[in-house]
């Protein structure tokens, strides 16, 4: 874990801690806060989309006719013969060139998925369409609305149709790789020079970098770049992820809120009010009673991870301990993510890497 995570509190807000009676929360509290804020879906994801990790690897050929056969045998008689009318209208002939490796493994695993769905009904394309021509919501667990995803949706949608083409391959390639390039660059620059670092533009540049690499490294398949250009291009995100994990941390700690749910018991003349005060405006009163002159007035605790992923809360425990407690979840959100795996997506020893590098399986239809 950073060092950032481990050393000791020293803003103000927190200075409570070093009181004579430290206030602390239990590991219970602590616990029972993240799995609110996980259950619902207020803890961030930006760990890279396992659809990658498993295309974009030594495994892409295994994992691609995986798919295929598990699809083929989801189906009726009648929709594996529709099944496959339509992938020899989209793959003619039947054969991809490297249709097995990289980003045209990727390509045809989303082609696969989305024409199963058309065969079961489930979507329509209208005629003369590519089933990739309408794009989904979401690609990679990105917005396909977003620039990295609105790229790399389009690049994987002329792979089809292309890539038996090795020259045009080859010079699509790198009209695609040249836009997310600029769109990278630009991407990093507003997270780290304009303020607009959160979680979803850091899963953003994450898939960004994850499948740029691996665009560059089908070029050095192609022949038509260096393999010192795909190796310059993997240690420079490299470097960038751990600048932008680093930087991704602090935003956590400088967002994260929480104010503790809480019961205000006083005497009064049966009209309750509240005479707590509270860090965070939205917390809502749940009930209010009066018995026998003893007002009780519960209120919601909220928990904020960051703008647009908050959540009211029932959580109590004593207000001194919020601080401590945002520190905590910070810990808890980060260990929540994969991101080993996110790391070692860059850090491929050069035996593995040059794997990758002269990969050449094909991809081929079923005879029947």
């Amino acid at each position: 874990m950073f060092q950032w995570l481990t050393g000791c509190v020293t803003d103000s807000s927190a200075m409570i801690l070093l009181g004579p009676t430290l206030c602390l929360p239990s590991q219970a509290t602590v616990q029972e806060l993240f799995v609110v804020a996980r259950d619902a879906n207020a803890v961030p994801n930006i760990s890279l989309d396992p659809v990658l990790g498993s295309f974009l690897s030594l495994d892409s050929s295994a994992a691609l006719q995986h798919q295929y056969t598990s699809l083929q045998r989801s189906l009726s008689e009648g929709q594996r013969a529709a099944l496959g009318l339509r992938l020899n209208r989209e793959l003619p002939g039947g054969r991809v060139t490297l249709g097995g490796v990289g980003v045209v493994a990727l390509a045809l695993s989303l082609l696969l998925d989305h024409v199963a769905q058309q065969v079961r009904g489930n979507i329509s394309v209208e005629a003369g369409q590519s089933p990739l021509t309408s794009p989904p919501k979401k690609i990679f667990g990105i917005a396909v609305t977003s620039r990295i995803g609105r790229i790399a949706h389009n690049y994987l949608s002329l792979i089809p149709g292309l890539a038996n083409d090795q020259e045009l391959m080859a010079e699509t390639t790198e009209i695609y790789d040249n836009w997310l390039n600029l769109e990278m660059l630009d991407h990093y620059h507003r997270m780290t020079k304009k303020k607009r670092m959160s979680s979803v533009s850091m899963q953003q540049w994450l898939t960004g970098a994850a499948f740029h690499l691996h665009m560059r490294i089908h070029q050095v398949r192609l022949h038509s770049v260096p393999t010192g250009s795909a190796e310059s291009l993997r240690l420079s995100y490299k470097t960038a992820l751990n600048h932008l994990l680093q930087g991704y941390t602090v935003y956590l700690h400088r967002n994260i809120q929480e104010t503790a749910a809480s019961l205000a018991e006083h005497h009064g003349n049966g009209t309750c009010s509240s005479e707590l005060s509270f860090n965070i405006s939205q917390a809502k009163t749940l009930d209010q009673t009066s018995h026998d002159g003893i007002c009780r007035s519960h209120k919601e605790g909220l928990l904020v991870i960051e703008p647009g992923r908050n959540v009211s809360h029932g959580v109590w425990h004593h207000p001194c301990e919020s601080p401590a407690i945002q520190q905590a979840l910070v810990t808890r959100i980060i260990n929540a993510q994969d991101l080993e795996h996110s790391r070692s997506f860059f850090l491929h020893p050069k035996k593995v890497f040059q794997r990758l590098l002269t990969q050449e399986d094909a991809f081929e239809l079923s005879a029947d």
